[in-house]
């Protein structure tokens, strides 16, 4: 599979670099041959040495961010950007218990997806198997690093990261402390790799490196991914932003809509499943909207309005609202901070077209006791998740059960919503026969 000419054929990237990753990525490959036919049982113990090692290791590799977010505040990093930055010691703890959570799963690696007999008597197996060298580009989220790393230890599967300037002394360390696990527990530390240090033109290059990387996938903003999709020579797996939507209709618990907008707006800002613009059925607008821009207005969450909601809010006599005339730009915005866009629709109908036109594909959730409604929201709207009567925060590989996530795809091929386990391996086929020959 791997090609030796594309060292001599790259035009895009500095070639010493681009021999320097491919270099690499060979050695992740070799390394990676060990991993694939490691018994389910080896690799869980690897990932609980890994999740111990973060614990011991969490001042460190706190220290280390630290130093990350006095750069990026520095550097005006705004407040959502900073907020997945941060990997303070709960944080990391967390991170450790999630590499415990991956232990926890069942391996992926040789289970049968289907199997049949053909006439002749041959019998066909699809069986699971790992990508080989995964590529990943992501910026300024340290916790991706842990995540990737236990996923693809799991799933047999060697790892090339790119995480980014802004996270750069953060991932070092602790891909530091993953690599020390590695060579304890008699891996080629090579399994687990970085191109941090080659910056924007290390990115370049696992873009380029095809027959080196076996898929590439990015996590991040709307540039970045869009950047990699358009430019990579490697096949992608493409992640989403998150212009998320929550539509609240004629029949919706109000107070119940209230907690959850609150909720998905406002627990972590900088996430991609948080909701980024509300949908508001006309029937019940007049008094969901007063009681929903009040709820915040506290948490300091500025609206971005269309006219109707704009006069209602007004003419409700509630003051203190931070309000702002939403543009068109504002409906494709994906804000990623304390601001929301928020329009009065009169019908499903009308919800249902708007969120198709201006959604990312991520998620999108129905606040609605009617059933025809929510029938309708559920199998017309064309996001990788909808929900229904929850908040779009739950969108998240942990949330679902697959211990951490590689990210959520937004695509239609291979994989669609967070990406676990399953997602990070391709099929092959075995054959068993018993000397039959093809006529």
């Amino acid at each position: 599979m791997q090609s030796s000419d594309n060292t001599n054929t790259v035009a895009n990237v500095d070639a010493e670099v681009f021999k320097a990753v491919c270099g690499l990525a060979t050695q992740a490959r070799i390394a990676q041959r060990k991993l694939a036919n490691a018994h389910a049982l080896a690799k869980n113990e690897l990932l609980l040495g890994i999740a111990k090692a973060l614990d011991e290791h969490a001042d460190e590799i706190a220290a280390a961010n630290e130093l990350d977010m006095q750069a990026a505040f520095a550097d005006g990093m705004d407040e959502g950007k900073l907020d997945r930055l941060r990997f303070d010691v709960p944080r990391i703890a967390a991170a450790a218990q999630g590499v415990r959570n991956v232990a926890s799963l069942q391996d992926p690696v040789g289970q049968l997806v289907r199997g049949y007999t053909l006439e002749n008597g041959v019998k066909l197996q699809q069986v699971r198997v790992p990508f080989g060298v995964i590529g990943m580009i992501y910026e300024a989220r340290p916790n991706v690093t842990v995540d990737v790393i236990s996923l693809c230890i799991k799933s047999g599967n060697a790892c090339m990261l790119r995480g980014g300037h802004a996270a750069e002394k953060t991932n070092a360390a602790t891909i530091a402390v993953v690599r020390d696990v590695l060579n304890e527990f008699g891996y080629d530390t090579g399994l687990v790799a970085s191109v941090d240090e080659f910056g924007r033109e290390g990115a370049t290059a696992l873009m380029e490196a095809r027959g080196f990387i076996d898929v590439l996938v990015p996590r991040g903003g709307a540039g970045l991914i869009q950047a990699v999709v358009r430019n990579s020579r490697v096949p992608v797996i493409e992640t989403g932003a998150g212009n998320v939507h929550i539509f609240v209709d004629k029949t919706a618990k109000l107070d119940d809509a209230v907690c959850i907008v609150m909720n998905a707006k406002t627990q972590r800002i900088g996430v991609c499943n948080a909701a980024e613009k509300l949908l508001v059925h006309k029937d019940v607008a007049q008094e969901f909207l007063p009681m929903v821009a009040k709820a915040l207005s506290k948490a300091n969450v500025v609206l971005h309005v269309d006219p109707v909601s704009r006069a209602l809010i007004e003419g409700s006599g509630l003051e203190g609202v931070q309000l702002l005339d939403a543009t068109e730009q504002d409906w494709q915005t994906e804000y990623l901070s304390l601001d929301m866009g928020v329009l009065v629709v009169d019908s499903v109908d009308e919800a249902i077209d708007h969120i198709n036109r201006y959604s990312t594909g991520h998620t999108e959730s129905i606040i609605s006791e009617d059933y025809e409604s929510i029938e309708a929201f559920t199998s017309r709207i064309d996001s990788a998740v909808v929900m229904v009567n929850a908040s779009t925060r739950f969108t998240d590989g942990g949330v679902f059960g697959f211990g951490a996530e590689l990210g959520i795809s937004t695509q239609k091929m291979h994989a669609r919503g967070p990406m676990g386990l399953a997602e990070m391996t391709t099929t092959k086929w075995i054959g068993y026969g018993s000397g039959q020959v093809r006529a």
